[in-house]
């Protein structure tokens, strides 16, 4: 127990529930649709490229591209299209592959992962254009990428295939470049980015999801390369459109169960949090948290904690999992030092929630705006304190009755017996 801490009332808001039944299918029809199938014959080799962002089904999806252009007689292998992430070395993103479940005896075919490319151009305003030396080599290039709000910044594209094909295929090379220029780099140099690549290398296919509320593939749609950028600005506005949030103006404290890069590119969605932490761009208007707790951080971050610095506490538990190497790779890459900062760290669930609720003024205190997440992926259930629930801008559905807090011996939270989501994994 915290000396004053409310009591949480476990609740759930209804999603955009849209799912493809088929996804197999879906890919495979937008494979046989593309223009460049009609060039394959005896040794005719596609790149199929994969990112490192927890996509929906990304095995599947990978699978089917795979399976149908070895159908219509194509030579398809694997290559990472993630830029500087797992450390920035072919081994690394080989094993998020792995951990995403894309592997040769998963998918049929071969990975070649390299971190070496080639330079093909640069952009009009002189930017050099780099692309992976295993993709460039091939007769086509197949992208499979989802598509969604970014978590760094606002554009007509934000993470999708067109920043797939500008910092994945152009690796850590490219990312670096696009990155030192801040958000501003990822606004203004991705587009001309990926049309130098469009123009000048074998892209043939870009297959792209959108997902719904419940993080599955809702919709699969193949693009032509002269359709990726106005196709994926259509899948962007539909995504911002049912985006998964929060229904709150104003949090005191959230509690967040485990951050991940599987969860979000930043650990913990910046659109949840109302936060980014980025040196010049202005913080979102809403949702406003005045104190982030995370606790946990996933076994498949293989130690990234990349985004620990949006939160104001942490516990030594996550700490101990921090590969320090691979997080300072992807802030040092990013430019976004501070999210790779850690924060005040305490010894266990209980301390740390303890702080940012002695941190709120007596008035607060008071009537406490509080909610504890999963993660910043799963928001169909959480559970909120009764003074939040009061300010809901959605109908929730109240799944029981309010419950305090429960730790377990060594200060850590347990989750309430009837939430599928609240046992943080690590």
């Amino acid at each position: 127990m915290i000396e004053g801490f409310p009591e949480l009332i476990p609740v759930r808001q209804e999603l955009w529930s849209k799912r493809e039944s088929d996804v197999e299918a879906a890919v495979a029809r937008c494979v046989r649709a593309a223009r460049f199938t009609a060039r394959i014959k005896p040794g005719f080799t596609v790149a199929v490229a994969v990112g490192s962002r927890g996509v929906a089904n990304i095995d599947r999806l990978a699978r089917a591209a795979i399976a149908t252009l070895k159908a219509l007689g194509a030579t398809p292998f694997i290559i990472p299209a993630m830029g500087s992430h797992g450390g920035g070395t072919a081994e690394g993103q080989i094993e998020i592959l792995r951990d995403l479940g894309v592997t040769e005896a998963v998918c049929g075919a071969p990975i070649r992962s390299s971190m070496e490319v080639e330079r093909i151009g640069e952009t009009e305003t002189g930017m050099p254009v780099y692309f992976d030396r295993n993709a460039l080599g091939s007769d086509a290039i197949v992208a499979i990428n989802r598509v969604k709000k970014h978590t760094d910044m606002t554009s007509p594209h934000e993470s999708g295939l067109v920043k797939m094909l500008a910092i994945g295929l152009g690796k850590r090379a490219q990312a670096e470049l696009i990155h030192a220029y801040g958000a501003a780099g990822l606004r203004d140099h991705i587009p001309p980015v990926a049309r130098v690549m469009l123009a000048r290398t074998p892209i043939a296919l870009g297959i792209a999801t959108i997902e719904n509320g419940y993080e599955e593939t809702a919709e699969v749609h193949g693009f032509e390369p002269n359709e990726i950028e106005a196709g994926e600005r259509r899948l962007l506005i539909k995504n911002k459109r049912f985006l998964p949030r929060l229904p709150f103006d104003e949090i005191d404290v959230l509690i967040v169960d485990r951050m991940g890069k599987e969860i979000s590119g930043t650990g913990m969605d910046t659109n949840v949090l109302g936060r980014i932490r980025i040196l010049g761009e202005p913080e979102p208007r809403s949702p406003r948290v005045q104190w982030v707790a995370v606790l946990d951080l996933t076994a498949a971050s293989h130690g990234n904690a990349i985004g620990v610095g949006l939160a104001d506490v942490t516990t030594k538990r996550l700490v101990d999992k921090i590969d320090f190497g691979a997080t300072y790779v992807n802030g040092i890459t990013s430019g976004f030092f501070e999210r790779a900062k850690v924060p005040i760290t305490l010894s266990n669930d209980r301390e740390a929630i303890s702080t940012v609720f002695g941190r709120l003024s007596p008035e607060r205190r008071g009537q406490p705006r509080v909610a504890r997440i999963a993660d910043t992926l799963h928001l169909d259930r959480f559970d909120v304190s009764r003074d939040l629930l009061a300010t809901t801008k959605r109908p929730l559905e109240v799944l029981g009755t309010s419950r305090p807090l429960a730790f377990d011996p060594a200060g850590h939270l347990q989750a309430w017996p009837d939430a599928r989501h609240h046992a943080a994994s690590a």
